[in-house]
């Protein structure tokens, strides 16, 4: 019953979360502030009653639109609130193994309520990062800077989402340890999106990743190691290459190659999904992989 509840509890905190994410990504990209003016209409400026900014319930009994001039509100708030509201549920509940929880020791048993507090503020920045880069193609510094740090600082707790000190291993120092492993898994996961940016810009002879992709990386390597952002990495490449192909072949943009050939993709969105699914499922996918070629 108890674990009904925190669940319960993470998920409503998780729509809370994601409603307040909602007013960053509607402000940021005009360099809003996000505390004044109170929640308004994008469109015509009323400001919102109340019970017109409950997460999810008032986007579905406003059916979308704002009650004053009709406008369109947008599936991105729906979808936001949802998303952080079903991860925070999720992790909430994986967290709330009673059996296992009980069977660890004190030490463990912190280290694995800091990695769930983790994972839970991971995901709001996976979240905010997907969701800008997929409606704006914008990757601001404010959240991959940021965000770097804090999983640099999660990485001194020995092994908190696992597998840098797998490939990185240095003395004997466990903190030490991980926070070289976590530097040069930052350095190497970045240099990866450099390396295909300064290739595709010798084939192509134009720009085709930013530095806010880079900078995405790295903040993945900084959080989940080397394995799990090469891991993000190899997913959103996968989702975006059924995408893209997804787009291509619709007819529209079979009608206009040149227009398809300048169009671009939201790859940190995609590196975001990566990212979400290496926290959750990282560990096994990678030990499935290991087992399977080898290792």
């Amino acid at each position: 019953m108890i674990r009904i509840l925190a669940t319960a509890f993470a998920a409503l905190a998780g729509l809370a979360f994601g409603s307040f994410l909602n007013v960053c990504l509607s402000r940021w990209p005009g360099d809003e502030s996000i505390i004044r003016p109170r929640s308004h209409c994008r469109s015509c400026g009323r400001t919102l009653a109340w019970w017109e900014n409950v997460p999810l319930l008032s986007w579905l009994a406003l059916r979308g639109r704002c009650r004053t001039c009709k406008a369109w509100i947008g599936w991105r708030y729906p979808l936001v609130e949802m998303a952080l509201g079903g991860l925070w549920a999720f992790i909430a509940w994986r967290f709330l193994d009673w059996p296992t929880l009980s069977a660890l020791p004190e030490p463990a048993l912190l280290r694995e309520s800091a990695r769930t507090i983790g994972q839970a503020a991971f995901c709001w920045f996976l979240v905010a990062l997907a969701a800008l880069d997929a409606e704006y193609l914008w990757l601001p510094d404010r959240l991959t800077w940021p965000g770097m740090a804090i999983g640099f600082i999660y990485s001194i707790i020995p092994l908190p989402f696992g597998g840098t000190l797998a490939i990185f291993s240095f003395g004997h120092n466990v903190h030490l340890q991980a926070a070289i492993a976590s530097l040069m898994s930052i350095l190497a996961a970045a240099g990866l999106i450099l390396l295909i940016r300064w290739i595709y810009k010798l084939i192509r002879k134009r720009e085709g990743i930013g530095l806010g992709d880079a900078k995405l990386m790295a903040m993945l390597a900084a959080w989940l190691g080397l394995e799990g952002a090469l891991l993000s990495f190899f997913l959103g490449v996968a989702l975006g290459s059924v995408v893209a192909l997804i787009v291509l072949a619709l007819p529209a943009t079979r009608a206009d190659s040149e227009e398809w050939a300048l169009q671009r993709l939201p790859l940190g969105a995609f590196l975001g999904i990566g990212g979400i699914v290496s926290v959750l499922w990282g560990q096994p996918i990678i030990a499935a992989y290991l087992r399977w070629s080898g290792f």
